[in-house]
């Protein structure tokens, strides 16, 4: 007997890797989901995807009028790809591409949902005009990314992709993606940036992001009077791309000590050869394990996977302060930073403080110069926007009205990302009504 074909109401629960089976079944090798707000509805490219387009429309939470999903079966490599546009009225729609694992089409839709509005909040609160977007892959539905030549052919299909969205969104480095990787985009494509330096980027964007993170946390110790990092225990997760230069800002600051975790059991062995003279208390874990969040620290800093600040761990986190640099860190944005602030814990939106990334690969599309003043204002005093003056406004408004930092923090985005692109507002949405009527789907 063949396997029963999946009902419409199970296509969320697939396997992606089940789901690029059914999409092949089907004969679909490009699909998209947008939001119409004329109808104030969720258009679906297929029928057999409508149960897709249904989750989106009922979702309260991840769901915020994106303005369209695109999702293709890489035509080679048979990589599930996505680009994920939430708004452009800034300006095209940026962020990184991530490369990870998912456990069903559910938890791969409603992380690339989460991570392009999250972009739209923090280049808007970066004053970049751009919109936001992420790019998704699903690690696991193609072929195996082992052979450097089939991982490079894996991104160049991927900028392929990009060349046929014609603009409306631009990709960058995220995780699971390094410098070879944009390369191998920039190959098929110009609508990317954090290239690398030999090609006239402005390369690897983690150590960036890693200093805005430490601007945010000496924003939160100054605002709650415990002065300055010198002497402070700080809890990492995640000892990656940005946790490894994290590590080294906080030891120029002299914290006391550093707690980390990863789930590389090579990250100890590094960084203990890098720093032989810090106090370093590293582990491996297991891919989802949280459980450095109830060592006793003065910072707890979340900078590997987003929605780890949820029910089940914020009860156990020991330290006074959260600031991070992964993306989406509140599990349920609507409920978590009301759990935060009803444990005395002060919580610094990422996309209030991790913005440098981002700021690195804007400042690229118009040259790269050296310290150049339109990157180090961001890390000053100075600038009312920079991220710590931003963040102690942000702080002073929360404690003065009795809301948290995180609505305070969304409030003043979803303000700033309504803003129009001086020349170029609402481009976005035009471009993705070009490639609905000229058949981009198929």
């Amino acid at each position: 007997m063949p396997p029963r074909e999946p009902a419409l109401t199970d296509l969320a629960r697939l396997s992606p890797i089940e789901f690029r089976a059914f999409l092949e079944g089907k004969g679909i090798r490009r699909f998209y989901l947008v939001y119409d707000p004329e109808r104030r509805r969720v258009v679906a490219s297929h029928p057999e995807l409508e149960s897709l387009a249904e989750l989106l429309q009922h979702d309260t939470r991840d769901f915020d009028a994106h303005e369209g999903v695109f999702i293709q079966v890489a035509p080679e490599t048979g990589m599930l790809q996505g680009a994920f546009v939430h708004r452009t009225c800034r300006g095209q729609a940026a962020g990184g591409v991530r490369f990870w694992t998912y456990d069903t089409v559910e938890d791969y839709l409603r992380d690339g949902l989460r991570l392009g509005k999250g972009m739209t909040q923090k280049n808007a609160l970066a004053g970049l005009w751009w919109g936001g977007g992420k790019g998704v892959m699903a690690r696991g539905t193609g072929v195996d990314g082992a052979d450097p030549a089939v991982r490079r052919r894996v991104y160049e299909e991927y900028g392929e992709f990009m060349t046929s969205l014609r603009g409306c969104y631009v990709t960058a480095e995220d995780v699971g993606t390094g410098p070879e990787d944009m390369a191998a985009i920039f190959s098929r494509t110009r609508f990317t940036t954090c290239i690398p330096e030999s090609l006239g980027g402005s390369g690897n964007p983690s150590a960036p992001t890693a200093l805005g993170v430490v601007r945010g946390m000496e924003a939160a110790l100054a605002h709650l009077g415990l002065g300055t990092l010198e002497g402070k225990t700080v809890a990492v997760q995640g000892l990656g791309h940005v946790g490894e230069p994290l590590v080294e800002y906080l030891h120029q600051r002299q914290v006391r000590r550093i707690l980390g975790s990863d789930i590389d059991p090579e990250r100890e062995r590094v960084l203990r050869k890098r720093f032989p003279d810090l106090d370093l208390d590293v582990r491996a874990v297991p891919r989802g394990d949280c459980s450095l969040f109830t060592e006793p620290a003065d910072i707890l800093s979340p900078n590997a996977t987003g929605a780890v600040l949820g029910e089940r761990t914020i009860s156990g986190i020991a330290a006074r302060i959260v600031c991070g640099a992964a993306n989406n860190q509140l599990e349920d944005p609507q409920q978590d930073d009301l759990r935060l602030k009803e444990r005395g814990i002060l919580y610094m939106p990422d996309f209030l403080v991790n913005r440098m990334g981002i700021v690195n690969c804007a400042d690229e599309q118009f040259g790269t110069v050296d310290r150049d003043p339109a990157f180090l204002r961001h890390l000053g005093d100075e600038w009312e926007n920079s991220i710590y003056n931003l963040s102690l406004r942000v702080l002073k408004e929360a404690e003065a009205t009795g809301r948290t930092p995180h609505r305070v923090a969304v409030a003043l985005a979803d303000q700033r990302s309504l803003e129009l692109h001086p020349l170029w507002g609402h481009r976005g949405q035009e471009i993705i009504r070009s490639l609905t009527a000229g058949g981009w789907a198929g």
